[in-house]
């Protein structure tokens, strides 16, 4: 991790209220995007139901969570983006769920060859995408959900990269 995302977490931990996520939340860090998501105690009215009934009432009480934090939210959103000149998105998870409150839609510039763009309009014509960019995008979570551990481990690496690097001598002086 480098040093930037380590302040950015140190200023949201000092910066949200305690009693929102009993101290659990989690980072996803970008160039363009701070995602604080939130671990929500499950209610004690969830132990006893099932099914439909249970994932209504962690729906409900997701809901009850995000209205009743939105304005601070929107506060300290403001504040981060004002300080680390990125974006702020939340949310939370509860009961192996996690419920994303708002994210960022960013473009990215790729040039693909013919080959991949056919794979696209497939996508496409098969009803799994509306365009080129959701087959995309869709592309993209299909892998990331496949490959969990590999990116894990390559993120560890660049981290430790970034470390390495930050030990290593001035070459500005």
């Amino acid at each position: 991790m480098d040093t930037d995302e380590s302040v950015i977490m140190s200023w949201f931990t000092g910066r949200l209220p305690e009693q929102w996520f009993g101290g659990k939340h989690e980072f996803v860090i970008d160039r363009e995007e701070i995602a604080v998501v939130g671990a929500l105690p499950v209610p004690a009215a969830a132990e006893e139901a099932t099914g439909a009934e249970r994932a209504a009432l962690l729906d409900g009480h997701v809901q009850r969570f995000r209205e009743e934090t939105r304005e601070r939210r929107i506060e300290i959103a403001r504040e981060a983006e004002h300080r680390f000149r990125r974006k702020v998105s939340w949310g939370v998870s509860c009961d192996d769920a996690t419920v994303m409150f708002t994210t960022l839609s960013i473009p990215v510039m790729t040039r693909l060859r013919q080959q991949e763009r056919r794979v696209l309009d497939t996508l496409v014509a098969a009803g799994v995408a509306r365009s080129r960019s959701d087959a995309l995008a869709w592309c993209v979570r299909l892998v990331g959900s496949h490959t969990d551990t590999w990116l894990a481990d390559l993120r560890d690496a660049l981290q430790h990269v970034d470390r390495v690097r930050s030990e290593g001598p001035d070459l500005n002086a």
